[in-house]
């Protein structure tokens, strides 16, 4: 079956997904990574990784050809998962970044992390920034840096849907993804530049490393990447989704994306060299609005409806959704977004509706799981 795949060019897909921790009746984050590593069952414990700080964890379920497959494997990952959360005293909480006021927590016991602490400072504040990971595999390096250029457009519509933190220390940001902002600060965040070769971005990435402002490839934090663990473009730049059907969307159209762009690769034909200060203004415009708002048409560079702009990367991978036998799934996912809303534009209907963070909390620790 894997090498039929492999024949017709079919691309695997894999996705990591960070969580925080928070107290089991309270909305503030809680230190309990270690207590839910020790509830772990043994089905999944191969699975779920520790994240920077205490308050937060990962998943990172095996990479799947079948998007039905990933969506069971991912929601069996965030059931067992949260199921450990609650045997140690916490919640499992599928958001960008903690909504309620809180203590800040300390990192992760691990020589890396405080070796991080040490040198970068307080650049995580609060309970800690989770953002999710889709990892589309490439045939090779060379490839995959030209997937990166074709990339670049794009990212920020899929950032502007996966906007999912609104809130902070109790308060409306006025932002629909505050953590994209706070994640910001980290010296190698941002979008990735427009490279010639494989070999450029080696180099550049050694550069960096020299510079300080990171360890180790692991740390280049584009907001695509090519992967420093598997054959993967990694594509990293937005918020946890709150539900596994938003979290699924976002891992189709990443893959019918990538997939599209390799035959564009193939082709012969350029990337689109757009200048990084626009590409700025879009992820910011990404983080402000969601896709509730604005966001800019790379190709007359004027701001659309973000909506507009959603349902024409629909329709351009669209072909690579069908080819890949996920159209039908997405078709439905791409419709309950529509009609629900981002992450963020959901929280703030809760808030008004109960009045509460806490509330928005309950809902989030709810819709983890992927109860609606």
């Amino acid at each position: 079956m894997a090498g039929e795949a492999q024949a017709q060019g079919l691309l695997t897909l894999g996705v990591e997904e960070e969580y925080l921790l928070v107290d089991a009746t309270e909305a503030h984050a809680v230190e309990l990574v270690e207590e839910v590593f020790d509830q772990l069952g043994d089905d999944i414990r191969d699975s779920v990784q520790h994240e920077f700080l205490r308050s937060q964890i990962e998943t990172a379920g095996p990479p799947q050809l079948d998007l039905g497959d990933l969506a069971a494997a991912m929601t069996r990952l965030r059931a067992g998962l949260a199921d450990a959360a609650e045997r140690a005293g916490a919640r499992l909480v599928a958001v960008g970044a903690s909504p309620a006021p809180g203590t800040h927590s300390r990192v992760v016991d691990a020589p890396r992390y405080h070796r991080m602490r040490e040198r970068y400072g307080d650049l995580s504040p609060g309970g800690g920034l989770n953002g999710m990971h889709v990892h589309v595999s490439v045939p090779d390096p060379e490839t995959g840096v030209q997937v990166l250029n074709h990339l670049r457009p794009w990212l920020p519509i899929l950032q502007a849907a996966t906007a999912n933190s609104p809130f902070s220390f109790g308060r409306d940001t006025g932002y629909a993804s505050w953590r994209s902002m706070l994640w910001e600060r980290w010296p190698t965040v941002g979008p990735t530049p427009y490279l010639e070769s494989h070999e450029q971005y080696e180099t550049m990435t050694a550069d960096l490393i020299a510079s300080g402002a990171m360890f180790d490839e692991g740390m280049l934090y584009w907001y695509a990447r090519l992967s420093a663990t598997y054959p993967t473009v990694e594509i990293r730049m937005g918020d946890v989704c709150p539900t596994p059907d938003d979290a699924m969307l976002l891992a189709a159209l990443a893959r019918g994306l990538v997939a599209t762009l390799l035959r564009a690769v193939e082709d012969g034909r350029p990337a689109p060299n757009v200048p990084h200060p626009l590409l700025m203004a879009a992820h910011w415009r990404a983080a402000h609005d969601g896709l509730e708002g604005l966001n800019i048409d790379m190709a007359t560079r004027e701001p659309r409806p973000a909506w507009k702009l959603m349902r024409q990367l629909f329709d351009y991978v669209s072909p690579e959704l069908e080819r890949h036998g996920d159209l039908e799934m997405a078709t439905v996912l791409m419709g309950r977004l529509r009609s629900h809303g981002t992450g963020a534009a959901r929280q703030r209907a809760m808030l008004a509706q109960r009045g509460s963070v806490g509330a928005v909390v309950d809902w989030l620790a709810a819709t983890t799981r992927g109860v609606r």
